[in-house]
């Protein structure tokens, strides 16, 4: 879809991450491994509400959602404090959410994005912590369903909220800003995406004259930009036939790829906030320092040192930083290969090309097996041909390159028998002979494609090239 400025797309975000690599829940000891349990069974008296159970506060969550903070570049406030957000849902035991309001953690901040202008910064507004409710399960779609059933253990899980100023533009450059988000996250090892619910995204989108509505637990990142989408056709349709957009919230049905309204949009002071009264404010400056002094090398830190380590373009640097897994994948290539520059190559544009076209990940494709192929690649033992047979191979049947090679006969053939399958092909493609001698440069093309078809692919390009040439000089 065309966006213009005319139709005046404002959308911020407000992602939920999950801080499940921590020992415990944010305000009691329950495993938050709790992804493969049976329903209710990582639960206690804290995260089920009973009366008289008091919160404690997990120091590990302040740690990691203080590095979050600052890979985001945030200013850390130097004092933090809990409230009670109020609402009834069966998802929350105790009739409140303990969440942060006036005083978040973090605020300020930014995340570089490709957007429709090309690069440019999304503001962060705050940065904060709160606890997750229980897990809603519904009997078929949401607005028709007749009854939910509810799973306790996601209840009291370490969420991070990430709030973004209105300044994303398109469906697309909000879904640029959260793989950039999910990127500096990885890097950061403070979650673990694929499980279920590590990342859910809240969504508000105006158009020009329309009044903000806000889109509720998307939880996939093509999911964020299929549900913008539909909002924006659907905005669009209804101000087409003079009705009237009004504040809402909605739900984003995936499934269907629909979204369907839930309730009026809550304001802030439905939810009664107040002060945690079983919490005392919390201090973190004496920590900063130290933990500034632990983060890891990030995404676009460790992009500029691979331009300048192995002189490769800001491009293929861009692409393999863009993933952890495939920063490490390379780097690994890269130390056994002397050349960065080819394996950046088929690292970025061949490999990642075919593990996009199969939905697979880095992790189907062991790094030792590209260093292998590229490794018979520099001492010309295999044609590039042969070299992404040899990898679709690996992804589709399994196997390990040398073993392949020899199954399918890709080693690389002797130059006289290059020069055969050169006679024959002259000899069978009088027409296309002429049409060269005539001045037609794509038939020289045409008798090349011949050669690596009789070639099986094994042939040396630039040696079937030169041997033509010759060849059609001198007969």
């Amino acid at each position: 879809m065309k966006y213009k400025e005319s139709d005046g797309i404002v959308i911020g975000l407000e992602v939920h991450v999950q801080l499940n690599k921590l020992n415990s829940k944010l305000f009691c000891g329950c495993s938050p491994r709790y992804h493969d349990a049976e329903p209710n069974t990582h639960t206690c008296p804290v995260c089920l509400g009973l009366p008289g159970a008091l919160p404690v506060l997990n120091e590990d969550a302040i740690v990691n959602i203080i590095k979050v903070a600052l890979a985001l570049n945030c200013k850390i406030e130097k004092q933090t404090l809990f409230y009670r957000k109020n609402y009834y849902y069966p998802d929350l035991p105790k009739g409140f959410q303990i969440s942060q309001y006036d005083y978040p953690i973090a605020i300020g901040g930014k995340i570089k994005v490709n957007g429709m202008g090309g690069e440019r910064h999304i503001r962060i507004k705050r940065v904060h912590m709160e606890e997750d409710p229980a897990r809603l399960v519904h009997k078929g779609p949401i607005e028709s369903s007749r009854y939910s059933l509810i799973d306790y253990n996601r209840s009291g899980m370490a969420l991070i909220e990430v709030v973004t100023e209105p300044d994303l533009r398109s469906p697309k450059e909000a879904r640029e800003f959260l793989n950039a988000l999910r990127n500096i996250l990885e890097y950061l090892d403070v979650f673990d995406d694929s499980l279920d619910g590590a990342l859910r995204v809240d969504a508000n989108i105006s158009l020009a004259g329309g009044a903000r509505i806000e889109v509720k637990n998307i939880s996939s990142y093509k999911g964020v930009e299929k549900a913008l989408l539909f909002e924006i056709v659907r905005q669009k349709n209804l101000a087409r036939r003079g009705i009237k957009i009004t504040q809402e919230t909605r739900h984003y049905d995936e499934k269907r790829g629909v979204t369907t309204s839930l309730r009026t949009k809550e304001e802030e002071h439905d939810y009664r906030y107040f002060p945690e009264p079983d919490l005392v404010p919390l201090g973190v400056c004496n920590r900063i320092d130290e933990i500034r002094g632990s983060l890891p090398e990030l995404p676009d830190i460790r992009r500029q040192r691979f331009v300048q380590q192995y002189e490769i373009s800001d491009y293929h640097a861009k692409v393999i930083t863009s993933e952890l897994r495939l920063a490490d994948f390379f780097e690994t290539v890269a130390s056994e290969v002397d050349n960065p520059l080819l394996s950046a190559t088929w690292i970025a544009d061949v490999l990642k090309g075919e593990l996009n076209y199969r939905g697979l990940d880095i992790t189907a494709f062991p790094p030792k097996h590209m260093i292998q192929i590229l490794q018979m690649l520099r001492s010309k033992k295999i044609t590039e041909k042969s070299a992404v047979q040899i990898i679709r191979t690996i992804l589709d049947e399994g196997g390990a390159p040398p073993e392949i090679v020899k199954r399918k006969g890709l080693l690389k053939i002797e130059e006289n028998i290059i020069a055969s399958a050169v006679a024959e092909v002259i000899k069978e493609n009088p027409a296309a002979v002429q049409d060269f001698r005539n001045g037609k440069n794509e038939a020289l093309h045409f008798l090349m494609g011949q050669v690596m078809k009789k070639t099986h692919g094994r042939a040396d390009p630039n040696i079937v090239n030169k041997l033509l040439r010759e060849k059609l000089q001198c007969t």
